[in-house]
Parts: C-alpha cells; sequence; structure tokens
C-alpha cells in the first residue's frame, strides 16, 4: 500500500471481552488530513477501535498499520514515538485536578522530554490561544466550565503536533451551544494543522457538521461507509433508523414486553 493509501489503517480486526464480541472483523482505512466520524449505537465498539489505533488494546487477530508500519504485534516500549503522534481527547477530558491549566497543557512535552524553554511556554500560550483560552492559563480545572475543560483538554492534545486527533465522545454533556464551539475547534484545528481527525460520536448534528467521511459500525462490523450525503442518501433500514433516532422493533417489543410485566405488578 503506498503512501497515500490513509494515515491508519485496519485489516479484519476481531476484539472479545470475554464472551462478548466488540469488533467481528472491522476493515478501514483513514484518509489523510480529512475528518473521519465513527457513528454506531452505544456499545457497538467504537471507543474500542479507537483505542487500538494507538495500541491501549491489541486486537484477537487482524492487523493495525499507523503510516504502513503495523504497530499492534509491536511491543510497549517502542510504542511511545508512535502515541506521540497521536492526539487523544478522551471522553471525560481528564484533565489532572491538582495541576494548573498550564501544567495540563505542558504535560506531554514533560512526558516526552521536551526541555521548559521559551518555546515550550510560547508553545503552550499558543494552543490556548487556539482554543481560546489563553487567559485561563493560570487557573485550576475546578475553575472551568465543563466545556472549558473539554477545550483545555484539546489544548494538551495537540501541543505535541500530532499527526492524527482522536476525539471519544467530544460533545457527550454539553449543551448544544458548548458542543458546537467543540464542533467549531475540531473543523478550525483540521484546516490549520491539516491534522487528520478521527471522531467517534452519536451526536449527529455534530457528526453532519463536521465529517468528510462517516462510517457506521452495527454488530461488530462496518455497515456503511461514505460521505454524509451518501448517509443521507442511504435506504439500508438500520442506517436511517440510527439517523432518525428511532429504536428498531425488537428493541420496541423488548421494551413493549417489560412495560406489560411491571405493570401487571400492581
Amino acid at each position: 500500500m503506498g503512501h497515500s493509501a490513509g494515515v491508519v489503517r485496519v485489516e479484519n480486526l476481531h476484539k472479545s471481552f470475554g464472551r462478548l464480541r466488540v469488533l467481528q472483523g472491522i476493515t478501514l482505512t483513514v484518509p489523510r488530513g480529512k475528518t473521519t466520524v465513527v457513528l454506531g449505537p452505544s456499545g457497538c465498539g467504537k471507543s474500542v477501535l479507537l483505542k487500538h489505533l494507538v495500541v491501549l488494546l491489541r486486537p484477537d487477530k487482524g492487523r493495525v498499520y499507523f503510516e504502513d508500519q503495523r504497530v499492534d504485534t509491536m511491543p510497549e516500549h517502542l510504542l511511545g514515538p508512535v502515541r506521540r503522534r497521536f492526539g487523544f481527547l478522551f471522553q471525560q477530558g481528564a484533565l489532572f485536578d491538582s495541576m494548573s491549566v498550564r501544567d495540563n497543557v505542558r504535560f506531554p512535552m514533560k512526558e516526552a522530554g521536551v526541555p521548559q524553554d521559551d518555546w515550550s511556554a510560547e508553545r503552550v500560550r499558543h494552543v490556548l490561544r487556539m482554543v481560546g483560552l489563553e487567559e485561563a492559563i493560570e487557573k485550576m480545572p475546578a475553575e472551568l466550565s465543563g466545556g472549558q475543560q473539554k477545550r483545555v483538554a484539546l489544548a494538551r492534545a495537540i501541543v505535541l503536533e500530532p499527526q492524527v486527533i482522536l476525539y471519544d465522545e467530544p460533545t457527550t454533556g454539553l449543551d448544544p451551544i458548548r458542543s458546537d464551539i467543540i464542533n467549531e475547534l475540531i473543523l478550525k484545528l483540521s484546516r490549520q494543522l491539516e491534522i487528520t481527525s478521527i471522531v467517534v460520536t452519536h451526536d449527529l448534528a455534530s457528526a453532519f457538521k463536521i465529517a468528510d467521511r462517516m462510517v457506521m459500525l452495527h454488530e461488530g462490523h462496518v455497515l456503511l461507509e461514505g460521505t454524509p450525503e451518501e448517509f443521507r442518501r442511504s435506504d439500508d433500514a438500520v442506517v436511517r433508523r440510527f439517523l432518525r433516532g428511532e429504536a428498531s422493533d425488537e428493541d420496541l417489543a423488548a421494551i413493549r414486553a417489560t412495560v406489560g410485566k411491571v405493570r401487571s405488578k400492581k
């Protein structure tokens, strides 16, 4: 596969936890410099897929490549340089409560052995400026709103100039206005830094706003992959139901059956 084949690629990925089969043969190429959104219901393996890309999990079967180098079989002590090419925005934002905003953003640089000098101090200010929070540099996370904490976490994710940013449910827990600020930031970073972004979400408004490509996971497989327009036009029943936010007939039947049982206990 040539250099343009995509910055990240997975082939025939399988992962189970005990008897729960989460990924059942996922093959996917993530195009360079684009924003790929991974959709699907809760528990369909979206976050599990992300964790394989940075080898926080290893597959039971299948292969993971970064820039045409196979990474899923690399020993842990060699993975540091690979992981530093990724920025990772976890669902919780996960700032360190005991550190100021400045020290939170600087943390990946410290871990990577970047000296504490004028350049690194300016770099921290620069990424905070990018997310519109330079004035919060001396604050502690507890003094910030949830949306601001997410933005600081995003500044931390880009401080080492990664090639790829992984976003795990970036708008969860935020109101629509603050969600939209995060969407705008994802678009801005993508344009300004020419970063490859992979966004896991079930926030459809966000997905359609930011995606160049969309991938839908269903029961451990890739059900559909394409542009937002192809998703809108899809006549696949599962895709249409997901986009309309409707439960399936089986889900509804199960809910009705349980509601019936609850009622009859009176």
